[in-house]
């Protein structure tokens, strides 16, 4: 057990890039359309979340190297009745970056979830609608330096 050692692999240039969607109602998406939720722009704070998330993956899943990253980019779309994600992140490193992408993708999700929370809860405290689906690497690339 423990981290694999990577010593002997060359420093290459890795990207990856995750999503997901988060189901929320139809009164919850209206609200985002229209700027009208409480705490903010979920997708502003949802972006600082994910790049945050995403620089400290090291930190949250045990065996993941400490990788410095070079960018961090997170995007949100609005369809029918969820939210889609995305994380783009890169980094000149000896291991790939796909579990960066998708801490930082599923932390954007938890973000925007939180902030309309109080929108989602119906009469019993529950989230009987609200679910985070499909997270899942779309990509994953390396070339040399």
């Amino acid at each position: 057990m423990g981290m694999v050692d990577v010593t002997q692999k060359p420093v290459v240039f890795r990207k990856a890039e995750a999503s997901g969607r988060i189901y929320l109602s139809s009164e919850a998406l209206e609200a985002i359309r229209n700027g009208n939720i409480k705490k903010g722009d979920p997708f502003l704070v949802g972006e600082v979340a994910a790049m945050n998330a995403a620089k400290q993956t090291h930190l949250l899943i045990p065996h993941c190297h400490q990788i410095s990253l070079d960018t961090v980019r997170v995007g949100f779309q609005v369809a029918r009745d969820f939210v889609e994600a995305t994380c783009f992140v890169s980094a000149q490193a000896r291991t790939g970056v796909e579990m960066e992408a998708l801490v930082g993708v599923t932390m954007a999700l938890n973000t925007v979830w939180d902030m309309v929370k109080y929108l989602e809860k119906d009469e019993g405290g529950q989230y009987p609608g609200t679910r985070i689906t499909d997270v899942r690497v779309l990509k994953k690339e390396k070339s040399p330096v």
